[in-house]
């Protein structure tokens, strides 16, 4: 199928995007790498009558290191963060996780900011980044402001972002040392969405857990934080007893969807168990015992 007419605007740069989406709003679409967008406007699930592409605009496109903070701009491919040794050292989860992202090709043009505007409940980086935590950087015509990650999601395909805003940037705060991490799917084949994905970041103090955060991906309308979990950790010495507690909590309340491929008590099981094979890697790395 082809997309219905639309007018197309090339921003050179983030002004340039914004003042087209002020003008536009919610007849607008942003185009960055295309790989959720374009399928979605050749079945004619998206019609917008202006596509405001931000390729041309090269001063988006950077991973870099600042004050403890990595940020990723929004013209930045998902392969650069999968190289990215800056990305390896401050935030691995995120190169765990875009590694799952479907197959090299994709990769190559999808962007990573993009994943996190378009926000598929069903998407690994949306719940790796709400585990890590951070803030996003929004931009339009009236300004500036930050989003903690925490608020951005509201619902399936749905973000704080109004009509008239571009987001230019995620910023990734930094975990400090021994911390493990872990990101872990279950998929049907794979490169294709994940029926559940989690995403575990462990600290240890000593023998003790100082800090955890666990969230979820595939098992409700926005990625999830396993808040419950998350306490059930605190202080204490893991154990595959405290492991399991932890994974249960994870779950207690979840009420996931039903579908091809698979019920919602099905994906309940399978959370629970990836949730407790994502704690006992992130534990493990934590103490220096898996690379």
């Amino acid at each position: 199928m082809k997309p219905p007419p639309f007018t197309y605007h090339a921003a050179k740069t983030a002004k340039d995007a914004v003042a087209f989406l002020a003008e536009h709003k919610e007849q607008a679409r942003v185009l960055a790498g295309g790989q959720s967008l374009v399928p979605l406007m050749n079945f004619r699930l998206a019609q917008p009558d202006h596509l405001i592409d931000i390729n041309p605009s090269a001063e988006l496109d950077y991973i870099r290191r600042t004050d403890g903070v990595l940020a990723i701009g929004a013209r930045t491919r998902q392969s650069e963060l999968e190289r990215s040794a800056e990305a390896g050292r401050h935030a691995p989860i995120l190169v765990e996780a875009v590694k799952l992202v479907a197959h090299a090709p994709i990769r190559h043009r999808g962007t990573v900011v993009g994943s996190l505007a378009h926000a598929d409940p069903a998407a690994e980086l949306p719940a790796a980044a709400l585990a890590l935590g951070g803030e996003m950087l929004v931009m339009s015509a009236r300004g500036q402001r930050t989003v903690p990650v925490a608020d951005f999601f509201r619902g399936p395909f749905s973000t704080a972002l109004t009509p008239d805003e571009l987001l230019v940037e995620y910023r990734a705060p930094a975990w400090l040392a021994r911390t493990g991490h872990a990101f872990l799917e279950f998929s049907r084949t794979h490169g294709n969405f994940a029926v559940v994905g989690v995403a575990a970041l462990v600290r240890m103090d000593g023998r003790k857990v100082e800090r955890a955060a666990i969230a979820l991906c595939g098992v409700a309308g926005t990625p999830v934080r396993a808040v419950k979990a998350e306490q059930e950790l605190h202080g204490k010495v893991p154990s595959d007893e405290l492991i399991e507690a932890a994974a249960e909590a994870a779950v207690a309340g979840l009420k996931p969807a039903s579908d091809v491929h698979g019920s919602g008590e099905y994906r309940r099981k399978v959370a629970k168990v990836y949730v407790r094979r994502a704690l006992q890697l992130a534990i493990a790395r934590a103490k220096g015992e898996r690379p």
